[in-house]
């Protein structure tokens, strides 16, 4: 995990940490997991409003664990510092928040939406009494290794993700999460790889599940992250 700037807000424990960054931020704009997709349609809004979603960003500064929030600042500046495409970065969204909330519906690319996150973000350490915070530069997970680690984990189930994606409308998630790894950053393509696994909840077995675990602690992850809410099959 990158350093963190050492203006930033101090960290304070609360809880466990069962995410980080956009990734913590997808897992709070999709439909609940015990919610069937078809209840999700009659009951949730399958776009929430642009205000709605960018609270989350708001709620991060205020009520979560430092690292939280700091690494969604990161984050963006990992994506909005590559050559990633506007398309790409909206698919990608669109799969990790199960298409509960389309940039596009409210006439904002991909790079739109991520700069309207990374706005929310810098106003609202600004105003809770750090106005001279500035960010550091993105500091992207780059090595090789680590990226060919990612790419494998995410070629194992490739054809299943893929399916389920495209139950819920998001054809070649898998494609754009791998871009996401080779053009931006591997840390980072990893967890929306992960929070997209679980919000389709697509089953792994327990070797897959420890080999998930063991790349998760090679990045260094709070011990919760990879496998909370991991549909793990035993058999």
């Amino acid at each position: 995990m990158p350093e963190h700037d050492e203006r930033a807000p101090a960290e304070e424990p609360q809880g466990l940490i069962l995410d980080i960054g956009l990734s913590w931020m997808a897992s709070k704009s999709q439909h609940p997991l015990w919610l069937s997709a078809a209840d999700a349609d009659r009951f949730l809004p399958r776009n929430g409003a642009v205000e709605e979603q960018l609270s989350i960003v708001d709620s991060a500064v205020a009520e979560t664990h430092g690292i939280v929030s700091m690494q969604i600042g990161e984050d963006v500046r990992r994506l909005l510092a590559s050559p990633l495409t506007d398309g790409t970065l909206r698919t990608v969204w669109l799969g990790v928040t199960q298409a509960y909330f389309d940039p596009a519906d409210h006439n904002l690319t991909g790079r739109d939406w991520l700069q309207r996150i990374e706005q929310t973000w810098l106003t609202s350490i600004r105003r809770r009494g750090t106005t001279t915070f500035t960010p550091s530069p993105p500091n992207p997970v780059t090595d090789p290794v680590m990226r060919m680690a990612v790419l494998r984990e995410i070629r194992s189930v490739a054809g299943a993700l893929e399916r389920e994606a495209s139950k819920a409308a998001v054809p070649s998630l898998v494609p754009a999460l791998q871009a996401v790894v080779i053009e931006a950053c591997a840390d980072l393509g990893y967890r929306l790889f992960l929070r997209a696994m679980k919000g389709y909840f697509v089953e792994v077995t327990s070797a897959r599940c420890e080999a998930l675990t063991a790349l998760g602690e090679a990045f260094r992850y709070p011990e919760f992250l990879v496998d909370d809410h991991l549909n793990v099959w035993d058999g």
